[in-house]
This record gives C-alpha cells, structure tokens and sequence, in this order.
C-alpha cells in the first residue's frame, strides 16, 4: 500500500522544524544536563535515529519485566522491576531529547527525523501506560483505560496542534517533559515503598494529615492512585483547551475558519467511544484480556498520529481523518449491541471467540501500523537519498565549503 503519493512527496523539501517549549524545567535542568553531559557520549557517526530506536529498547525491555512478573497489572513486584523501570524511562526521555542535537551537529536534520521521532513516541506511550498501570497495581480495570484514554488524547491533542498550527508547542508542563519526570518519580518511590500497594492506601492519611470533620470521608480515603488521576485530569483538560485555543487564533490570524480543525478531533472521540462501549459490552475482555486490547487501541491512535505527521510533513491541505483500525472495533461493537438490544444474536459471543478476536484486532494494528512505518520510512529515504539508521552522507565542512564557493 502507498502511504505518500509521489506529487505530495515534494512538500518534503519545504520542511523546516518549529518548535516551542516553555517549560521550566526544560530550560533550566534538562537542557544545559544534555547539552553539556549527554550529547558528547554519542559519536559523530551515529545517526540520530539510532539514539531513538536505542532509546525505546529500555523501555521495551521493561516492559518485558512487565509481562514476566505482573501480566494481571494488580501484583506487587521486586524492588528492582520498579527501579529499572524508573531509570528505563528516564534514560528513553534522555535519548529521545539528545537525538535533535545529533540531528543539528551532523547536520542530519529533517522531515524523516520528526516523523521517525512521533512513530517511537506513540510505540512509548502504549507500552508506558501498561507499566503505569502495574505500578500503581490498577489492575485489568476502567482506571487503566482512563490512563490510556489520558496518554493518548495528549500525544493526538498535540500532534493536531502542530498539523494547524506548524509548529509544536509543549506548555509549561506537558507531557514529554514533567509527565515522564513524574513517572519517573513514581517509579523510584514504587521501589522504595515495596510495590503498588503503596499507591492504594489513603494519601492524606499516608501524610499524616489528621482526619477533620470538614474533610468528606470519601475525600479523606481517596487513594495515592485516585489522587494522581484528578491531577491527570486536570492537566489533559488544561493542556486540550490550551491546545484548542492556540489553533483556532492561529486560523482566525491567517483568515480561515476556526471551527472546521475541531473536526479532526472526531477521529480520536469516536475510536474513544468505541473503545468505552465495547469492554463495557464485553467484560471478559475488560478484566482477562487488557493488554492485548490496550496494544491494539494504542496503535490504533498511533496510526491516526502518523498520518497527521505524514499530512504535515507533506504539506498536505486534506486533514486524515480515516483510520481503517477503527472500523473492525465499530463491527464488533455492532455484534455485541445486538443481544442486548434484542435484534440479533453476537456473532462472536462472550467468550472464546471475542477473546480470539481481540488478540486478532492487536495482530492487525501490529500489521497496518508496522507496514505504514516501513512505507513511509522507505519512501521518504529513497526520494531524499538518506538511510534511516546509519548516516548515508557524512557532513564534511571542507567540502561544503567549497560547494559555497
């Protein structure tokens, strides 16, 4: 299948990177610790995407420890699961933030490098919200889908941002930045306390907070866990009407509609919505088998972010709004409407079969997104002339130099 017409394939050489951070601890921490630390542990010759692709195999690894140890995502695990896990993640933020400095230094920047970039991200943030869930000992359970309903509306929210606006802006806290930090964080005090039953137990009574006739019993039970879903909450619903604003200034600045980019949030609502009527339809998936289906809408939302990148790197006027991994999820929700609304039996019942069928919506997703990366990668490296992993035409100044002249 072609992902990238050949006529929108020259948009490629109209590509510049804009990009914006206002965090703090971004600015103040992050960046001189990579500019004067990280960066000179890497030599000239490697390619910037190979520090990503090195980058995620921690996180691959850990979640690995995942599947041998806690595949319930409720059990508590040895300390040093955790501890690797902590510094996993931090090591993938580190690399993936370094691999734009060995992209200006060896003068490999472009449009493969973003794309290739967002494609890891996505890959991360499905795998991040399993591990999440299993430290925090969520469980098979509506908590780990609101993680991932969460992860996933930020990373699309942005990517649709920078599709309207071209340029990509990350808030004074934001995803990539403090949200990893604080699973960082979570990770680390998840070893020192013991495990996720830590994370269960009332957080104001954990404190020491005393227990006061105005605080309501349900506020003062709230576990560390629910706690850290308000504060979730909060920052998605901040950053999405952050995101909103920003674009429809940007249309109104430029004489266009503000209303019509809201459109291209319909993709991700509907999907979102599939996802929430099926496991409430079909429980033994919600409560057995969420790993596998958590793989398969996570890579359905990556597929969505991909083609937004694809469109913006292009320069491609029509939003993506169809994604074909959504539409066996609206059939098998379909199939399970029917019994409970008396109009036909489930064709694939309740049991063996649903289950067989959602290890086969997670092959499918596995195989639509893994070929639209290979085509698209590959596309795009031979109409530049690049390689994706190892630097095809080394930067040699003396010779630029005198192409100058």
């Amino acid at each position: 299948m072609v992902y990238i017409r050949q006529k929108k394939l020259e948009g490629l050489h109209q590509y510049k990177y804009a990009g914006v951070d206002h965090s703090l601890t971004s600015k103040y921490v992050l960046k001189p610790f990579y500019t004067n630390v990280v960066i000179k542990c890497f030599p000239m010759s490697m390619a910037p995407n190979a520090i990503t692709l090195s980058g995620f195999s921690f996180v691959v690894i850990n979640f690995l420890t995942l599947l041998w140890y806690n595949p319930s995502l409720d059990q508590d695990m040895p300390a040093w699961v955790y501890a690797s896990w902590s510094i996993g993640l931090f090591l993938y933020q580190t690399f993936d933030a370094v691999d734009g400095t060995q992209a200006r230094r060896t003068h490999q920047s472009g449009p493969l490098g973003e794309l290739f970039d967002h494609g890891v991200d996505a890959c991360n943030t499905v795998l991040e919200v399993l591990l999440f869930a299993a430290a925090m000992n969520l469980g098979q359970s509506w908590s780990t889908i609101l993680t991932l309903f969460g992860s996933t509306l930020t990373f699309y929210i942005q990517t649709w941002d920078e599709y309207y606006t071209e340029t990509l802006i990350l808030g004074i806290v934001s995803g990539p930045v403090e949200g990893i930090l604080t699973l960082c964080i979570v990770y680390a005090i998840t070893a020192i306390k013991g495990g996720g039953s830590f994370w269960q137990q009332s957080m104001l009574e954990s404190v020491g907070v005393a227990k006061y006739g105005i605080i309501p019993d349900y506020v003062y039970e709230m576990p560390w866990n629910q706690w850290y879903m308000v504060y979730g909450g909060l920052v998605l619903v901040g950053n999405t009407v952050q995101s909103i604003l920003h674009v429809m200034e940007v249309q109104r600045e430029r004489k266009k509609s503000a209303t019509k980019p809201l459109y291209g949030l319909a993709p991700f609502f509907i999907a979102s919505l599939y996802v929430a009527v099926y496991l409430n339809l079909q429980p033994i998936i919600l409560n057995h088998h969420l790993i596998p289906f958590v793989f398969y809408a996570g890579l359905l939302n990556a597929y969505s972010v991909g083609q937004m990148i694809v469109a913006h790197l292009t320069k491609d006027p029509d939003f993506p709004m169809y994604n074909v991994l959504t539409f066996p999820l609206g059939l098998a929700v379909v199939d399970s409407l029917g019994p409970k609304l008396g109009f036909w039996p489930s064709a694939l019942g309740s049991g063996t079969y649903q289950i067989a069928f959602v290890f086969m919506l997670m092959g499918l997703s596995i195989g639509v997104y893994g070929s639209f990366v290979h085509d698209v990668i590959t596309t795009i490296c031979d109409y530049l002339d690049i390689w994706c992993l190892t630097i095809k035409h080394p930067y040699n100044e003396e010779e630029e130099s005198k192409k100058g002249k």
